[in-house]
Parts: C-alpha cells; sequence; structure tokens
C-alpha cells in the first residue's frame, strides 16, 4: 500500500531544533515534488518548504525562511524538514506530501502522510 510515514515531532524550547522525516512506501518518489505544510488548530494548512525532483530546487514561506531547511534522499525514500531556531508560532502538525502530474496520459499522483505534532514552548 502506498504510505508517508512523519517522525521526530515533539516538544521543545523557544529556540530549540528538531529534525523531521516522512519515508515512503509503496511507490517510488523520485522526480515529485515533496513538500511540508503545517496546520495549526483553527488555521489552513499552510505550504512550509518544497523540493522538486530533477533540479532539486527549493521553495520556503516566508515565516520559516532563514530557518528552516528541507532535504531529500531519495534512495532512502525519504524528506526531511530540519528546522532551526523554533519559536513558539511554529507549532502545529506538520504534514508531507508528495506530488506529481504525469500529464494527460497517466494523470496526477497526489500523496500525504499522517502528520506529526511539534510543539514550541514559550
Amino acid at each position: 500500500q502506498v504510505q508517508l510515514v512523519e517522525s521526530g515531532g515533539g516538544l521543545v524550547h523557544d529556540g530549540g531544533s528538531l529534525r523531521l522525516s516522512c519515508t515512503a512506501s509503496g511507490f517510488t518518489f523520485s522526480n515529485y515534488v515533496l513538500s511540508w505544510y503545517r496546520q495549526a488548530p483553527g488555521k489552513e494548512r499552510e505550504l512550509v518548504a518544497e523540493i522538486t525532483g530533477a533540479g532539486g530546487r527549493t521553495n520556503y514561506a516566508d515565516s520559516v525562511k532563514g530557518r528552516f531547511t528541507i532535504s531529500r534522499d531519495d534512495a532512502k525514500g525519504t524528506v526531511y524538514l530540519q528546522m532551526n531556531s523554533l519559536k513558539p508560532e511554529d507549532t502545529a502538525v506538520y504534514y508531507c506530501n508528495a506530488d506529481q502530474d504525469w500529464g494527460p496520459l497517466l494523470g496526477r499522483r497526489n500523496y500525504w502522510g499522517q502528520g506529526t505534532q511539534v510543539t514550541v514552548s514559550s
């Protein structure tokens, strides 16, 4: 079965660091765009960071730029999010996503993980 499983969340103090991991099974995510999203209670899910397949280009939300780093290891089937200088406003459930549009013949594939909780205390 197709799965994305996140790990590495937890409770840290203001200014601390965490590294999130997301490992795929049931499919090969080479050439997929891989992303991290987060959702705080009562708020919309927002894009935090993404990394493309072939080129490895990255994009970040302005709120995390300079503090978070997304990376991928396709041999391990894993995408990471290194989070430094964490702030209480970073508290949310973090989700990984794999997405690719294979075109009109094969269609689009999009997968979500179950999420991992990140809590930053003040």
